[in-house]
C-alpha cells in the first residue's frame, strides 16, 4: 500500500485531499470538528519532516460560489488543531492560488477554497484536475469520506503524480480496519447490521455471507424478516416487497454455515413516540396498533453472548430508534457489549452514519478499536466494491 511513511517530505510540497466538510452552525461557528482532528496526523507529519502542505476539500453542496460555504470559517480551527498558522487562498485554482503554493516555506500551510465552487470537481473534469495538480509536488488522499466518488480531487488529478502519491494516515487505517473485518479478521467474526430497511443494507449483508461468522440483524429489518417466517408484527416497520428475499438470506446463511441472529424480542410502543405506552413482546408476536422500536431483553442476553465470543466485531447500524431516549437501551446496551470486548481483546469497527452518531452520543467513541469517518465510503467497501479514491492512488 502506497502510504505516507514511503515519503520524505523535506522541502516537498504535499497536495492533501481532506475531509473537512464539517457542520457549521448559524454563526459559522464548527459544531463537530472530529473530521479536522482526524487530518492531523498526516499533516503534522509532512510539517515535521520539513514540509509544507496545501490543503484542498469541499464543504457542504454549494451551487456556484456561496459564501456560506466558503472554507474560510474554519480557519481558527485548522490553525489550533494543527498548531500552525494557516495561508488562505480564495480560490482552488488560478494563477493567485498556485503562487500561494509555490511561496511556502517549509512548515506552512495554504488551505485553498471550497473546491466545490467549481462544478468540475463532481464532474471529474480532466483539465480542471490539472490546474489542481499544479499546486503541489506529492499527492497525498487522506479523505475517506469522498474516496466512492470520481471527483476530480478525490481521483481523477492522481494520474498527475505518477510514483508520488499516497494514502494518508487516516485513509490507509481506513483501508486496514475495513480489511481486517472483510479479509483478515480473527474469528469468530460477527457483523451487527441494524437500521430501518433491508433494501439498504442487501449487498453487505450478502458480502458478509462469504466473510463472518455471526450476523446480528437490527433495527427495522428484524420485522421484515419476523413476518417473513410467519409472525405477527402489528404495526412495526416492513418492507412488504422484500419477504422472499429475507428468507432467501436466511437459506443462504445456513447454507454457508453462517448464524443469523434474530432478536426473539422487541419493546413494543401504541404510537411512534417517546411518550407511547410500551410492552415487551415476542418479535413475531406484535399485537396490532403496536409497533417494534427497540431490542427486548432476551434479545440482549442473545446478542451479549456472541458478542462476547467474539474476536473481531463490525457495527453498522442501531438496534432501536435511539434518537427516542426510551428506546435507546438495545443500542446502548450493544454499545457497552462491544466495549467490554474491545476491552478482552476484540478488534471493532464502527461505521455507518447512525452508528457513529450513537457511538459518540453515548461516550463508546474511544472505547472500540476504530470508528469509521466515512458513511458512504465505508458501505461501499463493506459491499466489496474498489473505491474510485483508492484505485486512483494503487494505479
Amino acid at each position: 500500500m502506497n502510504t505516507l511513511d514511503q515519503f520524505n517530505f523535506e522541502g516537498k510540497r504535499a497536495v492533501v485531499r481532506v475531509d473537512f466538510n464539517v457542520p457549521l452552525n448559524d454563526k459559522f461557528e464548527i459544531s463537530d470538528d472530529t473530521r479536522i482532528q482526524a487530518a492531523a496526523p498526516t499533516i503534522k507529519k509532512i510539517l515535521a519532516d520539513g514540509g509544507c502542505a496545501v490543503l484542498m476539500s469541499h464543504l457542504g453542496r454549494p451551487k456556484g460560489v456561496d459564501e456560506k460555504f466558503s472554507l474560510k470559517h474554519i480557519i481558527a480551527r485548522v490553525e489550533e488543531v494543527m498548531g500552525a498558522e494557516v495561508i488562505f487562498a480564495d480560490d482552488c485554482i488560478g494563477e493567485a492560488t498556485v503562487s500561494k503554493a509555490e511561496a511556502l516555506k517549509p512548515g506552512q500551510i495554504l488551505l485553498v477554497e471550497n473546491l466545490r465552487f467549481h462544478k468540475e470537481e463532481k464532474a471529474g473534469d480532466v483539465e480542471f484536475s490539472k490546474e489542481l495538480a499544479k499546486l503541489g509536488d506529492i499527492y497525498v488522499n487522506d479523505a475517506f469520506g469522498t474516496a466512492h466518488r470520481a471527483h476530480a480531487s478525490t481521483t481523477v488529478m492522481a494520474q498527475f503524480f505518477e510514483g508520488k502519491k499516497c494514502f494518508g494516515a487516516l485513509l490507509a487505517k481506513e483501508i486496514e480496519s475495513i480489511n481486517k473485518v472483510l479479509s483478515e479478521g480473527e474469528k469468530p467474526v460477527t457483523a451487527i447490521l441494524g437500521g430501518a430497511k433491508v433494501s439498504s443494507k442487501i449487498t453487505i449483508i450478502e458480502k458478509m455471507l462469504d466473510t463472518v461468522d455471526n450476523i446480528i440483524i437490527g433495527g427495522g429489518m428484524v420485522f421484515t424478516f419476523a413476518k417473513a417466517q410467519g409472525g405477527n408484527i402489528g404495526s412495526s416497520l416492513v418492507e412488504d416487497d422484500k419477504l422472499d428475499l429475507a428468507l432467501d438470506i436466511l437459506k443462504q446463511a445456513e447454507a454457508k454455515g453462517v448464524k443469523i441472529l434474530l432478536p426473539s424480542d422487541a419493546i413494543a410502543a401504541d404510537g411512534f413516540s417517546n411518550d407511547a405506552k410500551t410492552q415487551v413482546c415476542p418479535t413475531g408476536n406484535i399485537p396490532e396498533g403496536w409497533m417494534g422500536l427497540d431490542a427486548g431483553p432476551d434479545a440482549l442476553n442473545e446478542i451479549k453472548e456472541v458478542v462476547l465470543a467474539s474476536k473481531t466485531i463490525l457495527w453498522n447500524g442501531p438496534l432501536g430508534v435511539f434518537e427516542m431516549e426510551n428506546f435507546a437501551n438495545g443500542t446502548i446496551k450493544l454499545g457497552d457489549f462491544i466495549t467490554e470486548a474491545t476491552a478482552q481483546g476484540a478488534f471493532s469497527l464502527v461505521g455507518g452514519g447512525d452508528s457513529v452518531a450513537a457511538v459518540k452520543q453515548f461516550g463508546f467513541a474511544d472505547k472500540v478499536s476504530y470508528v469509521s469517518t466515512g458513511g458512504g465510503a465505508m458501505l461501499e467497501s463493506l459491499e466489496g466494491k474498489t473505491l474510485p479514491g483508492i484505485a486512483a492512488i494503487l494505479a
